[in-house]
């Protein structure tokens, strides 16, 4: 779900930047493939269980993340995907830092004597404007998911935070963007992700049980069967904390993402799936 969710994010940014849309949505398909070697090592693949990070040195946790670019770029080879996919694999985490095992480091020890450079990834920053783009969608998708009551606001809070903390950091001096291209991009991440993490309205229980009164009123007064539906009203039980719907194709405005476009395209929760 995540690699489809940063497939979406990336081929909505791209459009508005003029970049290769379908490439990026490849490339993103890929770009965390070498997670199969160790899956359980990552949050995404635990499901609530044990976490084997709590038995590990926050350095050797850092190597083991790390490591999965690397065994990425070996499966790809192995299995002769192009070099055009290749340079995603290698490229989107540039040589950020795995900040969570950082902070865990400086927390046990001295922090002093914490080598940052043992828990940032070895790179290179991202050359293109894809995968640049890849790189901002996959930091924006995993920090987004990992928050509770999301708002407009906060969505686009968070995105441009994560934009602004990757600019800062260098990652994106190697790639062909503008200052007015990551405002579009930026944009078009929130735009996508609201779409996907909204929250409808909920109603109380006394308003649901007059709505539901009103409604067998009308059906007596109108001789038909009164039955036992519940009335939701827009749907009560929608929106749960961030779980994406099945639908992933709804703009900020409800117009789909993906409309007049192929099947491949982010407005499709079907034409999405990875290759």
């Amino acid at each position: 779900h995540h690699s489809l969710m940063v497939a979406n994010l990336a081929e909505a940014a791209v459009e508005e930047v003029g970049g290769n849309s379908l490439l990026a949505r490849v490339g993103a398909y890929y770009h965390d493939v070498g997670k199969i070697k160790r899956p359980y090592f990552f949050i995404e693949n635990q499901f609530g269980g044990e976490n084997p990070h709590d038995r590990l040195s926050p350095n050797l946790s850092a190597l083991i993340i790390t490591a999965h670019v690397k065994d990425g770029v070996e499966l790809a080879r192995q299995h002769g995907l192009p070099e055009e996919i290749i340079r995603f694999i290698r490229e989107h985490h540039g040589t950020t830092r795995v900040e969570y095992f950082l902070r865990r480091a400086q927390e046990q020890g001295e922090p002093d004597q914490v080598m940052e450079a043992n828990f940032r990834y070895d790179g290179p920053p991202p050359t293109t404007r894809e995968t640049a783009v890849v790189m901002l969608a996959d930091a924006v998708e995993a920090t987004v998911r990992s928050l509770g009551h999301l708002t407009p606001g906060r969505i686009e809070q968070v995105v441009r935070k994560v934009i602004k903390d990757r600019l800062n950091d260098g990652q994106l001096d190697q790639a062909d963007l503008t200052l007015r291209d990551l405002d579009r991009i930026a944009a078009a991440f929130v735009r996508v992700l609201t779409g996907v993490f909204h929250h409808r309205i909920e109603y109380p229980e006394v308003v649901l049980r007059e709505m539901e009164k009103a409604r067998r009123r009308e059906a007596r007064a109108e001789g038909r069967p009164e039955g036992n539906h519940e009335a939701r009203g827009g749907g009560r039980n929608g929106g749960q904390g961030g779980t994406a719907p099945s639908d992933t194709g709804s703009g900020s405005g409800g117009e789909p993402v993906g409309s007049g476009r192929d099947p491949r395209a982010p407005g499709n929760a079907n034409g999405g799936r990875s290759p």
